[in-house]
This record gives structure tokens, sequence and C-alpha cells, in this order.
């Protein structure tokens, strides 16, 4: 088909009026359509292409393999692979590496370094040596999560070894999935971890709030966790990935069905690439061993055993979340309907009574909650890795030195006009806000009543797979040959939309022909033409029809789920008293910590006086910055700026700087009083060493602005104890010993 000799001249619609706009907006129509299913065509053929690769992945990086998991003693599909950087990129070997864990939860590897502006990106960017850990699509035979959480510790402890010189261990980065197998992994080795993120990942399963986000209720609603091993025993003992890319799916029918494939449609002169990229992941469908899947569902997305130290290692150690030494960031969204922020962040509940029980246990947490983005755009999107990830990346170092206790990592727009501005770099300034277990309550979290219902889920999830394992399991394993299990799961229907629109079909054979004749004729409409404007109106009813449909499912299903696990009857039959008001999953506590944290508070008692113009100079800077209750980049660059190298005084590392403040934020908790009058007997004699001092704390203090308030009363009395004017200095001509003792807090390498 031709369209050069029938497409009417530029006045046509000057001739005809209404019915020269109806031909306009029918010939863009027709294109729009001819190329819109020639995108389908592409994005079939690229998935068989991806499918039949040996190590499939979306990374817009280059991996250099390090270590390949199914070498090692108990194999696994996973590897390690080094990110090479770019051309004209310059990596510093001294600062931590990055180590980027990508989510198996049923699509292919490579999420964190999709984009150029992506979580490996952003570390590159600030200098870092990245690696990434990846999967094959096809698991080893008989490999279980501990068998995966093994070979990564293997991974971590390579990277480490590369890197000798490094100033801090690894930054490891979880994202979904993942992210509960590293705190998993660093419950169980946490000296391989220098800190952690975990983008989107759920670590506590029952928590939500009402009327919003049900994909808890899911699997109270099947009856449990019989279906996965009804599925993997369909699959002869391989659980088809699709089934869990298809819940996602279910999450948002409005998108799914109608938002994705219109928004190509009315865009298809532009959004052909980046649709292809992204399907290129989505459909890169991957399996899991029964094992696997069946220790995923009944531990942690039933059960919901992991923030309650209830999982343990095959050498009957549990995993408790509360081991973990190295600092945990958290990022999460209100907008993710898969891992809300209740879900991100309850396990703190569950694990701790107040902040100081966080502090007893040397834990640092840090999150922060975007607003609206969601589940995929955690690990996506450009400007959430240019602004979250990328100040996260940035400010690992600050993270890593902040005293234990819990945090929100807030973000301020730089402008001209910011105090400070100058000292740090990139458009945003991270200041990192001291918060309470309300602050995480205040998300949302379940009441006793919500508890008791996934209790009792639970329960029914046991009874229900016992039950399938006993009388149904052998039947369906004798039934299915092989062959057939094949076919199911080549005729799952996410498999299929991608098949019978690729060049199989041969339907599609003159799409790719008529689409490069369109291509060359092509005529978009004009924008203000009103028919585009009825279409976009049908458009965006369609959406609204499907978000109704969406509402109504999402009120029934909760609803049910509130009903049937709700009733005295069920959870009775099942050993759940009705009237118990407990927490039904709250990890348990020992003595043994009771009595290690005592000694400990009696250690830093008699270590108040200890030290020098080093730790006096830190517990003054803790002291004044307590009042208000945030640690700010600024103050943390001024401190990196402020640091000269002196003859014979060696360099302050960061994880002796860490040590130090740890030291004496824990002093003024346990005794503020007792913490702060010692400070006069920890500072030399000599007036020029303490001005000096001084006017260095000073500046770090009013990095982001004049002290007001209780601080700047704080620091009056910091004055007092220093006891010497607030006077500007001269540098001496020859710094002595003690004067260069000064400048150790600074520097931090």
């Amino acid at each position: 088909m031709r369209y050069s000799s029938h497409l009417p001249t530029p006045d046509f619609a000057t001739q005809f009026g209404p019915a020269a706009l109806a031909f306009d907006y029918a010939l863009d129509a027709a294109q729009r359509s001819i190329l819109f299913w020639d995108v389908m065509r592409q994005r079939g053929n690229h998935y068989r292409s991806h499918a039949e690769a040996n190590a499939p992945h979306v990374l817009n990086f280059t991996p250099e393999v390090v270590l390949d998991g199914r070498t090692l003693g108990c194999p696994v599909n996973y590897a390690l692979v080094r990110i090479v950087p770019p051309e004209g990129m310059t990596i510093d070997d001294a600062r931590r590496p990055f180590v980027v864990v990508d989510p198996r939860a049923g699509h292919g590897p490579g999420i964190g370094g999709f984009k150029a502006d992506s979580e490996i990106g952003v570390a590159l960017k600030a200098g870092h040596p990245c690696y990434f850990i990846g999967f094959l699509p096809e698991p080893v035979a008989g490999q279980t999560i501990e068998d995966i959480a093994l070979a990564e510790a293997v991974f971590l402890e390579k990277v480490i070894s590369l890197h000798p010189q490094a100033d801090a261990k690894p930054c490891v980065i979880g994202n979904c999935q993942a992210g509960w197998a590293v705190m998993m992994l660093a419950a169980m080795r946490p000296e391989l971890f220098g800190s952690i993120i975990i983008a989107g990942a759920p670590l506590s399963y029952w928590a939500g709030e009402r009327g919003k986000y049900p994909m808890r209720y899911t699997g109270g609603l099947l009856g449990g966790t019989w279906l996965t091993a009804l599925t993997s025993d369909l699959g002869h003992g391989l659980f088809d990935g699709a089934w869990l890319v298809q819940n996602f799916e279910n999450q948002n029918p409005a998108n799914t069905l109608w938002t994705k494939q219109y928004n190509l449609y009315s865009k298809i002169d532009t959004e052909a690439p980046r649709y292809l990229g992204f399907e290129q992941w989505w459909g890169g469908h991957v399996s899991l061993n029964a094992e696997e899947i069946q220790f995923i569902v009944d531990e942690l997305f039933i059960g919901n055993n992991l923030a309650a130290g209830r999982i343990e290692t095959s050498n009957g150690e549990a995993v408790d979340l509360r081991n973990i030494r190295a600092p945990i960031v958290v990022f999460c969204s209100k907008g993710d309907n898969v891992t809300p922020p209740a879900q991100a962040l309850g396990w703190i509940l569950d694990l701790y009574d107040d902040v100081n029980e966080i502090r007893s246990h040397g834990q640092t947490i840090v999150y922060t909650v975007h607003e609206t983005i969601g589940h995929l755009g955690i690990f996506v999107s450009a400007s959430v890795a240019r602004k979250e990830h990328g100040e996260l990346s940035s400010n690992i170092d600050l993270i890593d030195a902040l005293p234990p206790g819990l945090y929100e990592a807030v973000f301020e727009a730089k402008s001209d006009e910011t105090v400070g501005g100058e000292l740090v770099e990139g458009d945003w300034i991270m200041r990192c806000e001291a918060r309470t277990l309300d602050d995480i309550r205040a998300l949302g979290c379940n009441g006793p009543a919500d508890d008791r219902r996934f209790a009792t889920v639970a329960k029914v999830s046991d009874i229900n797979l016992s039950l399938y394992r006993a009388f149904l399991q052998p039947v369906v394993r004798a039934a299915v040959p092989d062959w057939a299990s094949r076919s199911l799961r080549e005729m799952h229907p996410l498999r299929l939309q991608y098949e019978v629109f690729s060049d199989v079909n041969p339907l599609m054979a003159p799409i790719a022909d008529l689409a490069a004749e369109v291509a060359a004729e092509r005529r978009p409409v004009a924008s203000g033409n009103p028919f585009l404007a009825v279409e976009q109106t049908v458009s965006r009813q369609i959406v609204e029809g499907l978000e109704a449909w969406r509402q109504g499912v999402e009120m029934l299903s909760e609803a049910a789920f509130l009903s049937v696990y709700g009733s005295p009857f069920l959870q009775a039959s099942v050993g759940i008293d009705s009237s118990d008001t407990r927490p039904q999953r709250r990890a348990s506590k020992t003595a043994l910590h009771a009595r290690v944290l005592k000694e400990r508070i009696e250690e830093l008692k008699a270590q108040m006086d200890l030290g020098g113009l080093r730790e006096g100079l830190a517990r003054s800077l803790l002291y004044v910055a307590m009042a208000n209750g945030a640690a700010d980049e600024r103050g943390f660059a001024a401190i990196r700026r402020m640091r000269r190298v002196e003859d014979g005084m060696p360099v302050m590392t960061l994880a002796e700087f860490k040590a130090l403040i740890r030291d004496q934020f824990l002093m003024l908790v346990i005794d503020e009083e007792a913490a702060v009058n010692a400070i006069a007997r920890l500072l030399p004699s000599e007036d020029g060493v303490r001005r000096e001092a001084l006017s260095s704390l000073r500046d770090v203090l009013n990095a982001r602005g004049a002290l007001t308030g209780e601080a700047e009363q704080r620091w009056q009395r910091i004055v007092g104890i220093f006891d010497i004017s607030e006077e500007p200095i001269t540098a001496p001509a020859a710094p002595s010993a003690k004067t260069a003792s000064v400048t150790a807090i600074r520097r931090v390498t």
C-alpha cells in the first residue's frame, strides 16, 4: 500500500472544513495503528531473542564476570560481575565499593542498571567501584534460599578482597525481593557490610492501611500457600515466575489493560524505544525452584517470620535482624501499591519498643518516603535516581557516621540563597532528622485485631498445605508428565501475548513492510484536532472505568478478608485467642542482650573522662547538634573540607571516626550532664589550641545557618566550657603536635 499518491494537499483542510479534520484524524489513527502493531511485533521478537540468550539482562553498562555461582560448593544460578565504568568516568579505588543485588521476583536481572541514571549510574558518578549480583533464568537443581545467601556472602568476600584499600566495607543495595535477602544475609554475616540500602523491599508483609493496597490480603483469600505448591508440582519442581509478574499486573488493571498500550499508541513517534526497553525486562520471565518459592511464601508472605526472628538456618541459628551492624537505609513510597511504607518499615515496630532500644543494639536506621512514585519507579525512574539514589550514594559516608538511632532522610532543593550550598554538589541537600517509632506508626500499622487475622491466615495456610501434600500432591505429580508441564508454561497468558505478535505468527509478516511505508509518509494529526480530543476523552473514561472496577474489587476483597479471618470461630478453630491483644509477631528479647548492655553502659560511664581534644570536640559537636535532632550533609562536608594533613599525624579513617561519634553520642544518651561536664577535663591547656578548636567547631555547626533557640543556648554552654573568647585566630607559625590533634576529627577519608 502506498500513501503518497493519495494524501491530500495542505489546503485540503481550508477547503473542506470538518471533513478535512476527520480525514486528518482518520489518517493519523490508521498510521498509528500500523506503527503500534509493528512495535508489538518487535516486542515479541525481542522477547524470543532475550529468552534464547544464555545470560539475558537489561543492564545499560558493560559487565565483567568475577565469580560464577555455579562453580561454588553449593552451586546456584547467581553470578557476581564488575561494572566497567563508562569511558571518561573516574573511579576512586579508595572509596567503598557498591554492590547492587537484583530482585528475583519473576523478571530477569538488570533493573538496578537499566538506565544511565540508575542506582549503578549514580554510584559510578559518585566515584565508587560498582558490582552487580544477577542471576540466570533457570535455577540450579536443588538450590535453596540459604544456598543463595551463602553464595552472596562469598561474592561480598570477593569484593572486599579486591578492594583492601577501601575506606569501608561494601554498600549493598537490595531492590524489592532482594531487599529481604540482603537483610537476611546481613543478619547472618554482619561483618561483610559497610552499609545497606533496601528499596521497595517488603519486610513486614502483614502491615498496611485499611482501604489501601490490598495485595497483603491475597494469601488469605486464596487459602494460603497450597496453590504455590500446586503450581510448582504442575511445573515438575519449577515455579514459573510469570505468575509473580501476573500478580503485579493484577494490582493495576487500568495500566495493564489500557494505559500502557494507549500511551504507546498515542505517542507512537517517540515512545517506542522506551516501551521496548522496559518490556524486554518486564517480559524476561525466570523460574524458581519449588523449595525456593515455598520458603518465600511460607516464611515471608504468609508467615511474616523474618522480623519476628523465627526463620532458622539449616544449622538451627535464628536469623535476627537486630544482629545487623551496618547502617540500614530504607527507601519506600506512598505511591507503591506492592510495598507501601508500612510493609517497608513495619519490621522496626516488630523488633523494638522505642528508639533507645534501637540504640542499645547499635543500629542506625534511616528511611525516606517518596510521596507519589510507584513500585517500579523506585528502581527505574531517572528523576528518583538523580535525586534520592544520587543523594544517598553521595552521602553514604555521612549515613555511616550517624549515631545509632532512627532517622528520616529529607531532601531540600538547593538554590542560590541556600546557606552553605557551596559545600555540596548537585541540586539537593540531604539532612537526616531524628524520628521516633510513632512516626513509623503514623505511616500505617496493624492493630491487635488485624494481627490476629493474619495470624489466623498463617495457621489456615499450614493446614491447607498439609492437606494438599497428604492427599493431592501425589496425584498431581503422577498425573502431569514432563511434556504437559512444558506446555502449561508455554501457554501462560503473559508469554502468549509476546509470542502471538512476533514473527512466529504468519499473520504479522506484512506488518514490517507496511510500517516502513507508513513511517516514510507519516503525517501526525494536529494537537488541536477535535477528533483527537474525543479520543483522549474516551481513553480517560476507559481508565476511570477500570479504576472504578479495581476499587470495587479491592473493597470487596478487604471486606471478605476481614469478615472471614475476623471470625472468632475460625480463630479459635486454629488456636488463636480472639481476645488476645498481644503482638502476634513481636521478636523475643534475651537476657544476654540486657546483661551485655548493662556492661557496656558501665564501660562508657568509666570512659567519660578519658581521651583528649578529639573526644572533646566530638562530644561538643553532638551535644549542640542534638538540640536540632538532625545531621546535615553541609556540616559533614565542612568537616571534610577543613581537614589538612599534618606531619607525623595519622589520618583518621572512616571506621575510627564512626566509632568515635558512636561512643561519644552514647555517653550523652546515658548521662548528658556528666558527659558535658567532663568535656572541660578533655581539653588541652593551651589557649591557642582551644581557640582554634572552638572556631572549627563553630564553622561546622553554622554550615547550615546560624544557631537559634536551644542549639544556641547549648553552644554558649560549650563556649563557656572551652573558656576562651570566640575571636578570629591566625594560624601559628609552626603547628605543634597538640595543634595537629585539633584537625584529627576533621580528617575522614
